[in-house]
């Protein structure tokens, strides 16, 4: 295959004039390729870019990791947290108690994850300043009893910035009545909005001790924190969990957190590259019907390059040259149209919005509303290898059947 007549032979074979057929089935070939490769380039660059907004979205509002404890409380999660700052990989700290609640507003009654934070300490782990959008994080003080809302549950109940509602605690009083539902009246003091509407619809934050003091705890119940590098949480978190007592103690990370989620979005990435891949593999396989004819066609030039002396496995690699010409060709066209689709694949939906005047991502039902691309590096050569490959196997049929010709019968009519 690599002789230099055998190449020079294939590739004069790739440039085949007499047939055009032949020639309008290789460039076909090519064209199906190509057009395969961007396709399989550019949705997996778009599932990457919406994997990695999600994950940016989730954990600017929630923690890379947690240590909760066992009990209700950490008596002494002031030592706790500087244990875990002197643990490598972890950057920040802060604590938070958190429990489900209901919300009432005149008629109105709909549940909430309330979250009782430290602003000051919470600023270093989360970005949740970064998103609010009315109103001041800043403004939850103790014994204030502030609290912020997501912007869709504000939407629900009808508040805003300096409205009261009332909180009902999922810990009850014992009177000689009963059991009677703990209550508070709560001032909103922000909005804020992360795009999801998960988080928008279902999380308010209030601070620490208000939340302590509305669910009678003496404590905190855990630590939220950030860690140098996200990728690297669940290393950090067994390094951490060695160090600490998991009788009393449990560390989490965030890929155990949303892991049902991550996974889905895992494996319908993989779903989406099986798929496509056999748009590249139809397209390959049309090297078989080109080849095919072309060694129909040329019966006569490989009687009489083996009468000259060429060997079958130089007859061989004749074929695979042109077969694999065609699709290195295609999938070098393929990887051009599909780094620069994907790398512009926002202007292109924005100007196609334009041009049809439709939304392409409805914010009434995606969490995001653009198209995000992310071009991972391992994506790109993952598909021109396995691209390549099935060109190149594709052309094993016809190049085998090519070196089995024998020239006696060959030449027996010309």
């Amino acid at each position: 295959m690599f002789h230099p007549l055998v190449a020079f032979i294939g590739l004069r074979y790739t440039r085949h004039r007499r047939n055009r057929f032949v020639s309008f089935i290789s460039a076909i070939s090519m064209v199906g390729i190509a057009l395969g490769i961007t396709a399989l380039i550019t949705v997996l660059s778009v599932m990457n870019g919406f994997q990695r907004e999600l994950r940016e979205r989730i954990l600017s509002l929630t923690a890379h990791a947690r240590v909760t404890a066992v009990d209700d409380a950490l008596e002494d999660w002031r030592d706790l947290r500087q244990r875990v700052l002197e643990t490598p990989g972890v950057a920040a700290a802060a604590p938070y108690i958190q429990s489900e609640i209901m919300l009432m507003q005149g008629d109105t009654v709909g549940g909430a994850l309330l979250s009782g934070i430290l602003p000051e300490a919470e600023a270093a782990v989360a970005d949740i300043a970064g998103q609010v959008v009315d109103g001041d994080l800043g403004a939850l003080t103790p014994g204030g009893f502030g609290i912020v809302l997501g912007r869709d549950l504000a939407y629900q109940f009808g508040v805003g910035v300096g409205d009261k509602l009332t909180v009902v605690s999922p810990r009850a009083n014992v009177t000689p009545a009963g059991l009677m539902p703990r209550l508070k009246r709560f001032t909103v003091v922000g909005v804020f909005a992360t795009g999801m509407y998960n988080f928008d619809r279902g999380i308010a934050f209030a601070h620490l001790e208000d939340v302590a003091r509305l669910f009678r705890l003496p404590a905190p119940e855990g630590l939220r924190l950030r860690l140098d590098d996200i990728f690297q949480a669940p290393r950090v978190v067994n390094a951490l969990q060695a160090r600490l007592d998991p009788d009393t103690l449990r560390v989490q990370s965030w890929t155990e957190e949303h892991a049902t989620f991550f996974r889905a979005v895992q494996i319908e990435k993989t779903a989406m590259f099986v798929v496509l891949t056999l748009i590249v593999a139809v397209a390959a396989f049309n090297i078989v019907s080109t080849l095919v004819m072309v060694v129909t066609e040329k019966q006569g030039d490989i009687a009489i390059l083996r009468t000259l002396g060429t060997s079958p496995a130089g007859i061989l690699g004749i074929f695979m040259v042109q077969g694999s010409t065609i699709g290195l060709v295609g999938t070098v066209l393929g990887l051009a149209g599909g780094l620069l689709l994907a790398a512009n694949v926002e202007w292109v939906v924005a100007n196609l919005e334009r041009l049809f005047g439709m939304r392409v991502m409805s914010p009434e039902i995606y969490l995001i509303t653009e198209l995000p691309s992310e071009i991972v590096g391992s994506d790109v050569l993952s598909i021109a290898v396995v691209a390549f490959l099935l060109t190149v196997g594709a052309t094993l049929y016809p190049a085998y059947r090519a070196s089995r010709v024998q020239p006696a019968g060959a030449l027996r009519y010309e």
